[in-house]
């Protein structure tokens, strides 16, 4: 890592959006970078037919995107491959099937022009999406909340380049129990915008549990929570009226949320936190947003939180996170060694 500035395309395809970014970033002194292109290609329209992701229709819109996605990245950044130093890719974790389209076509890629592979961890992704406005804003130690469909995660950073998990779901991840309430509910895929939009005309609040929130720990559960709201739905007269489930999202979303934010309140008190930051797909929820913001505020704690653009998978975060490992020594990888690792866990 001799250049003073490094050129970075990142793939991204763990799960169903083929994206594509471009990053240019410096490697000494303080992080500085900037985004030079970014591209998304959702795949919601045709999951929406079967009301979540069928991994080998994802990994079919994956083939048919990933290259016009890449070329159109490069050509918004006014680039080519030979003026690219590194490419990023996700390699874990995900569903394979949708991985390894990515990986593969980063492999044939980096073969073709010599170019090495920075592996990146789609988590740590989203870890590092939350300094992408001003990262020197950051005091450390930093608690990172990470939600998405299939994790809720605390994380605790000394600084940039070390972390580690203090706490996470043991059993369904908030995204994955917005989802399924959504089902109950008779809303459409994917269910935790459904669910927040529908929350906003909720009047009647609704005593859902509170689970694992005075545990001491910093774990999560919500299959219990998602189990108590089935139970309820079950013992109303069918169908529900629209303000009955109203009502029930609302409540729902109150108690992931104040799970969430206690949770995290916690850690940050105890290990004398700083920074709190919100990422994942599950951080797009006004409520989540709103509530952690004013929590910071009532406890003099820096709240970063990215765009909203940023929260749903794309690879503007995968750049970011490369980025960073890079400025902490990650060793670049041959294009030839690397593999689709959907159990990649983030540690």
């Amino acid at each position: 890592m001799n250049k003073a500035q490094v050129t970075i395309l990142a793939i991204e395809t763990s799960c169903d959006e083929t994206a594509a970014s471009i990053l240019r970033g410096t490697l000494s002194g303080e992080p500085q970078f900037d985004i030079l292109s970014s591209v998304v290609n959702s795949q919601i329209e045709i999951h929406q037919k079967t009301g979540g992701i069928v991994p080998e229709v994802a990994a079919r819109a994956h083939i048919q995107n990933i290259l016009p996605v890449t070329q159109e990245v490069l050509n918004k950044a006014q680039l080519k491959l030979d003026d690219i130093d590194y490419i990023a890719v996700t390699s874990g974790p995900g569903l394979v099937v949708s991985l390894v389209v990515g990986t593969e076509f980063a492999k044939g890629l980096g073969l073709a022009k010599n170019i090495p592979l920075l592996p990146t961890n789609h988590m740590a992704g989203h870890l590092y999406s939350a300094f992408a406005q001003n990262p020197t804003q950051t005091q450390f130690p930093a608690l990172s909340i990470i939600v998405s469909g299939g994790h809720t995660m605390l994380m605790l950073l000394k600084d940039f380049y070390n972390y580690q998990v203090i706490g996470q779901t043991l059993d369904d991840a908030a995204g994955e129990a917005f989802d399924k309430v959504a089902r109950l509910l008779d809303l459409p895929y994917p269910g935790g915008p459904a669910i927040s939009k529908l929350a906003e005309e909720g009047k009647e609040q609704i005593d859902f549990p509170r689970p694992m929130l005075d545990k001491d720990n910093y774990d999560f559960s919500f299959s219990g929570l998602k189990t108590a709201v089935l139970y309820y739905v079950e013992k109303l007269p069918q169908p529900l009226t629209h303000q009955q489930k109203a009502d029930i999202a609302m409540s729902f979303q109150n108690a992931v949320t104040d799970v969430i934010a206690g949770k995290a309140l916690k850690a940050a008190k105890q290990h004398n936190c700083q920074t709190l930051t919100l990422s994942g797909g599950v951080a797009a929820n006004k409520h989540l947003r709103a509530t952690l913001e004013k929590t910071c505020r009532e406890n003099n704690l820096t709240f970063l939180v990215p765009e909203f653009a940023l929260c749903t998978d794309n690879a503007q975060m995968i750049a970011i996170a490369a980025y960073f490992n890079l400025r902490g020594g990650q060793t670049p990888t041959p294009a030839g060694q690397v593999k689709a690792n959907p159990a990649w866990e983030l540690v």
